[in-house]
C-alpha cells in the first residue's frame, strides 16, 4: 500500500512538474542570438525598420474593417523577438468579426473613435466594454473575442500589441463556415436546418 501511495504520488507530481514547464514554455521559443536572420540578409539599420504603415498616412479610408500587420511575415526583424503589432481601421458601422489569436493575448489602444469589444471565456461567459479614445483593453490568449464600431457615422483607428512574433488569427465565421466542414454537420451544431446553413456559407462567399 504505502509503494502504491508513493508511486501515485510521484506520479501527480510528475505531472504537476510537466504542467509548470509546458505552460513557461507556451510562447514564442527563446533564442540564443541578440538576433536571427536569415542567409544571406545585409543587415544594418534598414533591417530593423519598417515603413510599410507610411502608406496609412494621408490615405483615404476604407470602406470595410482592415487590419494592416506588422508580423514577422511582413517584418522578418521580428524573428525571436516575441512581438508584434497590427493597425486596425473601422469604417461606420463596421465589425472585426469573432476570432482567436492561438499564440498571443492581444492589447487594444483606441486612437479614434468608439468601440464595442468583447470576449468570451472558457466557462462563456461573455465580457463586453464600450471604449473610448484613450482607452485600452486585453484580449486574453487564445479567447474567441470581436471589435464593433457602432456609431453610423465616424471611423474608429485603433492599434494592437502582441506577445509573439506570429500570434496567428483563426477567424470564427471563416474557421466554421468556409473550410468545408458538412452542411449537415454545421446544421446539426447550430441546431437548424441545412438552407440555412448553405445561405450563410453564400454570405461569407468572396464576392466576384
Amino acid at each position: 500500500m504505502a509503494f502504491n501511495t508513493l508511486n501515485h504520488g510521484l506520479c501527480l507530481s510528475l505531472v504537476i512538474a510537466f504542467t509548470i514547464v509546458h505552460i513557461a514554455m507556451a510562447g514564442d521559443p527563446d533564442i540564443i542570438t541578440d538576433f536571427v536572420v536569415a542567409p544571406n540578409v545585409t543587415v544594418d539599420g534598414n533591417f530593423f525598420t519598417y515603413t510599410a504603415l507610411r502608406s496609412l498616412v494621408g490615405a483615404d479610408p476604407p470602406t470595410t474593417f482592415k487590419v494592416t500587420k506588422a508580423s514577422v511575415a511582413e517584418f522578418p526583424a521580428l524573428n525571436g523577438q516575441s512581438v508584434s503589432f497590427a493597425v486596425l481601421e473601422y469604417p461606420a458601422g463596421s465589425v472585426n468579426p469573432p476570432h482567436t489569436h492561438p499564440r498571443s493575448a492581444e492589447l487594444l489602444f483606441l486612437l479614434d473613435g468608439s468601440l464595442e469589444v468583447g470576449f468570451v471565456d472558457t466557462t462563456n461567459q461573455l465580457y463586453t466594454q464600450t471604449l473610448q479614445i484613450g482607452d485600452m483593453f486585453v484580449f486574453p490568449k487564445g479567447l474567441v473575442h470581436f471589435q464593433y464600431n457602432a456609431d453610423a457615422k465616424n471611423m474608429a483607428f485603433a492599434v494592437s500589441a502582441f506577445g509573439s512574433a506570429n500570434a496567428g488569427t483563426v477567424s470564427v465565421p471563416g474557421s466554421v463556415f468556409t473550410t468545408g466542414i458538412s452542411d449537415d454537420i454545421l446544421a446539426k451544431s447550430f441546431k437548424t436546418d441545412v438552407t440555412t446553413i448553405e445561405a450563410i456559407k453564400a454570405g461569407l462567399a468572396p464576392k466576384a
